[in-house]
């Protein structure tokens, strides 16, 4: 279960959909026993929690029904860049199904001026475009034969380098399909593709005091 701040106070947690029940008992258990208004939850001690439905699944309005879709198996794209690094991938519920990794070399920033400054840009420029493409056509091939299939795209790492890769227009169906949510990944490997697949069904659940 990951955590990370959330604006303007209190806490994201992401929980998975097989131990949502498991959670909902310690939530009473920690601030006790909670009313459902809708999605959120308000405890005994005044403490808030206000579940989303992960990417993918269908409109609940309660919290029985978040429970079952989040639960239910759905196929989920995932794209995650970084600079020169894309990892793409499908899972079937919890598992990957299948996937490609690639690197394409880009130069990191220099501090050097005039011409060379421009030079370097220009040639930085470059790379990060044949980057991108390469990530578009990694991406068309993987995703674009299953696209019917995906209940949603999830997507990671870098906005601006997704972003990129998304334009191509060969990818229109597939970017379609982008959750919201950006995954927060460091560079991709296939193991943080694999580790990719646990936070992408997740339940993102918003916990205030």
């Amino acid at each position: 279960m990951g955590e990370r701040p959330a604006a303007g106070g209190g806490k994201w947690v992401d929980v998975a959909p097989e131990r949502l029940p498991r959670w909902l008992e310690n939530f009473a258990t920690r601030h006790g026993p909670y009313r459902a208004e809708g999605l959120t939850l308000i405890a005994e001690d005044g403490t808030s929690a206000t579940l989303s439905a992960p990417p993918g699944a269908g409109p609940v309005s309660t919290l029985d029904a978040l429970i079952r879709e989040a639960q239910a198996s759905r196929r989920l794209g995932l794209l995650l860049a970084r600079k020169g690094a894309v990892a793409v991938g499908i899972a079937d519920g919890p598992e990957l199904i299948t996937s490609k990794v690639d690197t394409h070399y880009v130069q990191g920033r220099t501090a050097a001026g005039g011409w060379s400054q421009q030079r370097f840009a220009r040639r930085r420029d470059n790379q990060a475009k044949a980057a991108a493409a390469d990530g578009a056509g990694i991406a068309g091939r993987i995703l674009l034969p299953e696209v019917r299939a995906l209940s949603a795209v999830v997507t990671g790492g870098d906005r601006s380098a997704v972003d990129a890769i998304l334009a191509s227009p060969t990818l229109r169906p597939v970017a379609a399909l982008r959750a919201d949510r950006l995954l927060d990944v460091p560079e991709p490997r296939h193991a943080v593709l694999v580790t990719a697949v646990a936070a992408a069904r997740a339940v993102p659940i918003l916990i205030r005091p």
